[in-house]
C-alpha cells in the first residue's frame, strides 16, 4: 500500500512541476516576414529600409513584444528581381507562414507578390511611394499614392519651375503610369503642350548619353525623374559632365531620396528637387528622436528616407492592430487597422478604411551641400490617399494597365527595353 501510495505521490509532484514549467515557459515568439532587395541594382535604396524595418520590431520586442511575443524576423532577399520577389514570398506564407510581410521596392515587384499574399489571405505591408490604380485587403500602401506625390509635385514644378518637362524614368509600370497621369487630359498639366519629350531606361542600366544629350538639346524648364535605383548615378553624372546644371535644367525626382544621394553624388545633385511625405530634416520633436534612435542603432553617418520610415511605421502600425485585434490573424489584423493611426516622424499617419492607403502630408525638398533637404513646399496636413486619379474613371485606368501588362508579356516591366 505504502508503495502504491509513493508512486502516486511522485506521479503528482511530477505533474505539477510540468505544469508550473509550462507556466514559466515564454509564449512562442512571432516570425514575421522582410522581403527586400538585398543584392542587385535596387538594393542601395532597399537595404536600408531593412534597417528601419529591424529598428521597429527591436523596440517592439524590448516593450514586451506583441500579445506578450516576441517579433522573429525572416529576411528574404529579392535580388532586385520581381520574380524572386514572388518566389521568396511564397516562401515566407506558405514556408514560414508568417503572419504579415513587410517589403517590396517596386511596382513590378508588389504586383507579382499581390496575387501570392491575397491567394494566402496573408497581409503586405508596402513602404514605396507608387503610381495608384490599385487597392487589396490584403497590402497596406504605406508610401505615397498619386495624389499624395506625383500630382501635388508636378503642380508645384509648373507653377515655381516652368512649363516645358521633360519626362524620364525607368521601363516598368511606375514611371509609365505616373508619365500617363502627368499627360492625361483634364489632369490640369497641359498634356501633351508642355511637354517637351519623353523617354524611358531599362531598370540598371548605365546607357544614358543619349537621353542626356537630348535634354541638353530641348533645354526643357525641368526634368520629371522616375528612374529607380543605380541608373540613377549615371544619370546625374553625365547631365554634370555635359555641362547641364540644375540652376540651368532643374530634375525633380520622385526615387531620389537622402539614403542615394551620397551614392549618386551630392556635388552632382546639389539644387535639383525631391518629392516626398518625409525628409530627415524636418524639424520635430518626434523625427529628431527617431533619427537619434536610428543613428545610436546603426551609425552617426547614416541616414534617413521617406521608405525607411515608412517601413518602420508600418511594422508599429501592424503591431497597434495586432494588440488590438488581440491576434496576429491576418484577417482580424486587417479590420483592426481601419483608421489606425499613429504619431510618426513625419507627423500624424493614419489607415484610410476604404482603401487601406495612409493619409500622409505632402512635401517637396530641394537638395542641399550637406546631402540633406530644404523643405521649399508643404501641404500642412495629411492628405486623404486617393490611389485613382478623378481626372479619369476606374474603369480607363484598369483598362491602361492591362494594355501595359499585356504588351510586356505578362510582366510589369519592360525585360526588352
Amino acid at each position: 500500500m505504502k508503495k502504491v501510495w509513493l508512486v502516486g505521490a511522485i506521479a503528482l509532484l511530477l505533474a505539477v512541476g510540468a505544469i508550473g514549467s509550462a507556466r514559466l515557459a515564454p509564449p512562442p515568439p512571432i516570425a514575421v516576414g522582410i522581403l527586400h532587395s538585398l543584392t542587385g541594382t535596387l538594393a542601395l535604396s532597399e537595404r536600408p529600409v531593412v534597417d528601419a524595418t529591424l529598428l521597429a520590431i527591436e523596440e517592439i520586442n524590448a516593450a514586451g513584444g506583441v500579445l506578450g511575443r516576441s517579433l522573429v524576423p525572416v529576411i528574404r532577399d529579392g535580388a532586385s528581381d520581381d520574380r524572386q520577389f514572388a518566389a521568396k514570398a511564397t516562401e515566407l506564407l506558405t514556408g514560414q507562414q508568417v503572419p504579415v510581410i513587410f517589403g517590396c521596392w517596386t511596382s513590378a515587384s508588389r504586383k507579382r507578390v499581390k496575387p501570392i499574399v491575397e491567394q494566402a489571405q496573408g497581409l503586405l505591408f508596402y513602404p514605396v511611394q507608387y503610381e495608384g490604380l490599385e487597392r487589396s485587403p490584403n497590402i497596406v500602401y504605406m508610401g505615397a499614392a498619386p495624389n499624395q506625390q506625383i500630382v501635388p509635385a508636378v503642380r508645384w514644378a509648373l507653377t515655381h519651375l516652368g512649363s516645358r518637362l521633360f519626362l524620364v524614368g525607368s521601363d516598368y509600370v511606375f514611371p509609365r503610369t505616373a508619365n500617363a497621369i502627368i499627360q492625361a487630359p483634364g489632369g490640369g498639366f497641359g498634356g501633351a503642350e508642355n511637354l517637351s519629350a519623353k523617354t524611358y531606361l531599362p531598370l540598371g542600366s548605365l546607357q544614358v548619353a543619349a537621353v542626356v544629350q537630348r535634354i541638353g538639346q530641348l533645354q526643357p524648364d525641368v526634368v520629371i525623374n522616375t528612374i529607380n535605383g543605380d541608373t540613377n548615378v549615371a544619370f546625374f553624372r553625365e547631365l554634370r559632365q555635359r555641362g547641364i546644371a540644375s540652376q540651368q535644367v532643374p530634375t525633380l525626382s520622385f526615387s531620389l531620396g537622402e539614403v542615394e544621394l551620397p551614392t549618386v553624388g551630392i556635388p552632382q545633385t546639389v539644387g535639383d528637387y525631391a518629392a516626398w511625405n518625409y525628409f530627415q530634416s524636418l524639424n520635430r520633436p518626434v523625427n529628431l528622436a527617431f533619427v537619434k534612435r536610428f543613428r545610436q542603432r546603426y551609425g552617426g553617418d547614416r541616414v534617413v528616407s521617406d521608405p525607411m520610415e515608412a517601413a518602420y511605421l508600418g511594422v508599429k502600425l501592424w503591431a497597434q492592430a495586432a494588440t488590438r485585434a488581440g491576434t496576429v490573424e491576418p484577417a482580424r489584423v486587417r479590420e483592426a487597422l481601419a483608421g489606425e493611426s499613429i504619431q510618426g516622424p513625419q507627423g500624424p499617419v493614419y489607415i484610410d478604411p476604404e482603401n487601406n492607403h495612409a493619409w500622409k502630408t505632402v512635401r517637396i525638398g530641394q537638395i542641399r551641400p550637406d546631402g540633406q533637404f530644404n523643405i521649399v513646399w508643404d501641404a500642412g496636413r495629411p492628405t486623404r490617399p486617393l490611389p485613382y486619379p478623378i481626372f479619369k474613371s476606374e474603369k480607363e485606368w484598369d483598362d491602361f494597365l492591362n494594355r501595359l501588362h499585356q504588351s510586356w508579356g505578362g510582366n510589369w516591366a519592360n525585360l526588352d527595353s
